[in-house]
Formats: C-alpha cells, sequence, structure tokens
C-alpha cells in the first residue's frame, strides 16, 4: 500500500513539473508575442534564450541579416530586447541628437563579474562616468596624447616592430604578439610609465590572457553565462574568464604598489601617479568616485582598450595587404617617394600620402572589428521614430550595414582604398566613416588609435614586404567574433625592402 502511494506521489510531481513547464513555455510565448509588439521588427526568438541561438550558430551571418528587417531591428539577449540602428541616419539621430538619453551602458553580468561596476568603459552615463572620463582624458593628454611625444613614441616603437618582424626575415610566423606588444607599449608608457620588450615573457603571457578574455567574453560561454549568470558559483569554462581577470588586476596592483613607494607628487611620471595624487586631492569631497579599486579596473581598461582594437585593426590589415598585392606595392611605392627608406613618418605626411592613408582607413571599414559596435543603454524613456523606448533598453550600432552600405561606398564589398579617394585622388572622409562611435560615448582613445594605426602601417610598408607563406590555409574572412572581431590564426613572411629594392 506504502509502494503505491510513493509511486501515486511521484507520478503526481513529475505531472505537476511537466504541466508547470508547458504552463512557463506557454506564457513565454505569450510574453514574447506582446513583446515584439511594441519593438522594432526582428527574427522570432526563442523562449528564455531569445536570439542568441542564432548569434552561436553563424555570428557574422546573423549580424549580417539584421539589417533586412529595417532601419531599425530588434535582437533579444536572453529576454531583454536589444535595439539595432542600421543607418547612419537613425545612428546620428540617437546617439548625437539624443545623445543623454541613449549614452547609458546595460549591466551585463559577465562584465560585472570581473568589474564589480567600476572602471571607464561600461561604466553607465552618470555621475562617476563624468568624473572618471574626464580626468582620463585630461591626464591622458597630460601624459601626450594628442602631441608630438605620444607621436614620438609610436614611432621609437615602430623601429622596435620594424626590427622584430625581420628577425626571422623569409620563415613563415605568426604577427600577433609583435603586434599586440607594440600598440601595447605605447599605451603602457602612458598607464606605468614602461615600455616592454618583446621576449619578456611575463608580458607576453599578459598579453595571451587578455586576448583569451576578449575572446572568451564575447564567445558562447560568456553568451551563456549573460542568460545565467549564477552559473558562476559552479566550475566550468567560464572561471577562465575571472581567473585571467584577477590575474591582470594582480598584475596592475603591483605596479600601484611600486608607484607608491616613488611617487613625486611635484613631478607625476604616469597615469597611475597621477590618479593617486587625485585620490588625496578628491578625499574631502563627499562625492568623489576615486579610489584604488577603482584606479585599478580604470587603468585595466585603458591597457584593454589601448592595446587590442587597434593591433586587432593591424592584424586584419596585413591580411588586406597580403591579398591585394598591388595595393601593398602602390603603397609602398607612395611613401618611399615621399620618405625614402630612411626617414621616419609623421602625422603631418597624411596629406602627402594620400593613398596610404585611404589605405589605413579601409583597412578599419572592412576589419569591422566591433560589427555591433559597443552596447549603448537608454538612460530614460524615450521616443525613436515612433517608438516607445523604455529606460534601460540596450541600443547597439550596426557598423556592418553602414560600412557596407552602397548609398556610402564605392566598392562597398570589397577591400578597394578609392573608398577614401576623391576624383582627384585626394583623401577624403566619408560621413558613414564611424569605426569610433559618436555622440557622448565616442571612443576615449581615438586620437591614439589614428596616431598609432597610421605611423605604424607606414612604418611597415616603408621597410618591409609581406607575402603569404607557399601554400598556407587561407583565413575565413568573416574571422572570430569575441568582444571584437578577430582573423583566424594566420602566418605571414616578412623580407626586407631595404635588401630587395636597393640592389
Amino acid at each position: 500500500m506504502e509502494t503505491s502511494a510513493m509511486i501515486f506521489d511521484l507520478n503526481s510531481v513529475s505531472l505537476a513539473l511537466v504541466l508547470g513547464l508547458i504552463f512557463l513555455v506557454l506564457f513565454e510565448m505569450m510574453r514574447i508575442h506582446f513583446t515584439k509588439a511594441q519593438y522594432p521588427p526582428g527574427r522570432r526568438p526563442f523562449p528564455f534564450v531569445g536570439t542568441v541561438p542564432y548569434f552561436i550558430k553563424d555570428p557574422m551571418g546573423s549580424v549580417r541579416s539584421i539589417s533586412q528587417f529595417g532601419e531599425l531591428s530588434t535582437i533579444y539577449l536572453g529576454r531583454k530586447p536589444a535595439i539595432i540602428l542600421n543607418t547612419l541616419e537613425i545612428n546620428k539621430e540617437a546617439l548625437v541628437q539624443e545623445g543623454s538619453s541613449f549614452s547609458g551602458r546595460p549591466v551585463i553580468p559577465v562584465i560585472e563579474w570581473i568589474t564589480k561596476g567600476l572602471g571607464i568603459v561600461m561604466v553607465t552615463y552618470g555621475h562617476t562616468w563624468r568624473q572618471q572620463r574626464r580626468f582620463a582624458l585630461h591626464t591622458l593628454r597630460n601624459f601626450g596624447l594628442g602631441k608630438k611625444s605620444v607621436e614620438e613614441r609610436v614611432l621609437d616603437e615602430g623601429h622596435y616592430l620594424v626590427t622584430e618582424m625581420l628577425k626571422d626575415e623569409g620563415t613563415a610566423f605568426d604577427p600577433q604578439h609583435a603586434l599586440q606588444n607594440a600598440v601595447s607599449n605605447i599605451i603602457c608608457s602612458i598607464i606605468f610609465g614602461d615600455r616592454f620588450e618583446y621576449d619578456n615573457k611575463r608580458f607576453a603571457y599578459l598579453l595571451k590572457i587578455l586576448n583569451e578574455n576578449f575572446m572568451l567574453t564575447g564567445s558562447p560561454v560568456g553568451q551563456i553565462f549573460n542568460l545565467v549568470p549564477f552559473i558562476k558559483h559552479f566550475p566550468g569554462p567560464h572561471q577562465k574568464i575571472n581567473q585571467n581577470a584577477t590575474e591582470l588586476l594582480d598584475f596592475i596592483r603591483e605596479e600601484v604598489k611600486e608607484h607608491r613607494q616613488t611617487l613625486d607628487p611635484e613631478n607625476p611620471q604616469d597615469f597611475i601617479d597621477a590618479y593617486m595624487l587625485e585620490i588625496e586631492k578628491q578625499k574631502s569631497h563627499e562625492d568623489s568616485t576615486f579610489h584604488e579599486e577603482n584606479m585599478v579596473v580604470s587603468a585595466a581598461d585603458l591597457f584593454l582598450a589601448g592595446t587590442d582594437t587597434t593591433s586587432t585593426s593591424i592584424r586584419w590589415g596585413l591580411i588586406f595587404l597580403m591579398d591585394n598585392p598591388d595595393v601593398q606595392e602602390r603603397c609602398h611605392k607612395e611613401i618611399v617617394q615621399v620618405l625614402g627608406y630612411d626617414r621616419l613618418p609623421s602625422m603631418v605626411d597624411r596629406e602627402k600620402l594620400p593613398y596610404t592613408y585611404a589605405t589605413v582607413h579601409e583597412i578599419q571599414r572592412c576589419a569591422n572589428i566591433v560589427p555591433l559596435g559597443v552596447v549603448h543603454e537608454t538612460t530614460q524613456p524615450t521616443k525613436l521614430r515612433g517608438y516607445d523606448i523604455p529606460k534601460g533598453t540596450m541600443i547597439m550600432t550596426n557598423l556592418t550595414a553602414i560600412f557596407s552600405n552602397k548609398e556610402h561606398w564605392k566598392s562597398p564589398d570589397t577591400f578597394n582604398p578609392d573608398n577614401f579617394l576623391d576624383e582627384n585622388g585626394h583623401f577624403y572622409k566619408p560621413e558613414a566613416f564611424v569605426a569610433f562611435s559618436m555622440g557622448p560615448r565616442v571612443c576615449l582613445g581615438e586620437t591614439l588609435a589614428r596616431t598609432e594605426l597610421f605611423l605604424y602601417i607606414v612604418s611597415l610598408l616603408q621597410r618591409i614586404h609581406f607575402s603569404w607563406p607557399p601554400n598556407s590555409p587561407h583565413p575565413n574572412m568573416d574571422g572570430i567574433l569575441g568582444l571584437v572581431r578577430y582573423p583566424e590564426h594566420f602566418e605571414i613572411i616578412c623580407r626586407s625592402r631595404d635588401a630587395k629594392d636597393r640592389q
């Protein structure tokens, strides 16, 4: 009798669970139906996980399909809708004309897990963001951003980079570490007051885990974490994200400790020195957001942003230049005609190198390293093209659609520097070139990135010929979509232009 009762109870519980699950799914489907009516069109989301499965299956294919729904469309990150701005005009209307309403940042669980809501890049629009961004811009300018001193640092590093790239001349190698180290050394000189040699194993390891975290955070591992963040309490591949972030932040804390011992209040040497002095200065202000942990995370933000995006753009650039040897040769000839082989380039040379300067911009357009931009969030209820958009709605810029729009580009689907040249062969920048975003959240490091991209690429093309190794597999041009869009692993062969052209 007791056994029969137990079986009955188990059956009842199982039936209740099944019915509860069916009710939950039906309720979610009804919620989706009514939610979709309030937002711009888009692919039909799955219950609970939204449109995430499409992006996991085919990331870039899914990104390219978004604009088919019109100037505004919607994707669903789990149960949360995100509105995609698919045209230049709608982006200007939202991010510039209504900038204060569209300049927030959403709480993204995987980012919140490792930053604790601190720093600059992912802090929401408000007092903290204003204080930290204003201080960062002021301090970066004090230490050379936009001035000749940073240009000189890039040129010095460019010399080391060319030497490193030619170290194994004629032998196939992966250029990722050399490029990442060279780019990182510029922001490191501003934040930490020092650069790191290319054979520094500790720094090479830090660059490796930095790259790994950019990949993991934007990969299915990171997307699943954002859907079910309570898994942070359990083992799994997501724990690598936190482990890597902890190691990077510990590295910065060690730098802070060393800076504290050498700090000269009358002569700050770098960003960390300046931040420590600002903490002391702001101690009496109740609304101050300056404290040591914010310093550590802000330094990490600048370090990450100043390392990965520019080096990734140059890596894509090498692929485009090797795929288009005629462009590479034309750039080299133009550079040599203006600079010769020995004179270092300068930012003032941009006007004298219109084709090369156009090529640098075309690399950025085709690299398209952040296909949906850096995510924004509405800071208050607002309207856009007839839609009522609630406060806290995620907003994304479809750079993929803007960079391939036939209305803006002569050759939208191919790598062609003529996209940035007028009928007289002079450089011009179309309004649709918005690689650094627009409005209040425009990229903090735009000036530095522009300087590095131009000077590094000119320095490399002046002295080196790049080619594919014989019979090497060509990387898939969709790349790998993490927080940024990376090229697949590839190798190159470098040959000195000095040896080749002076014989």
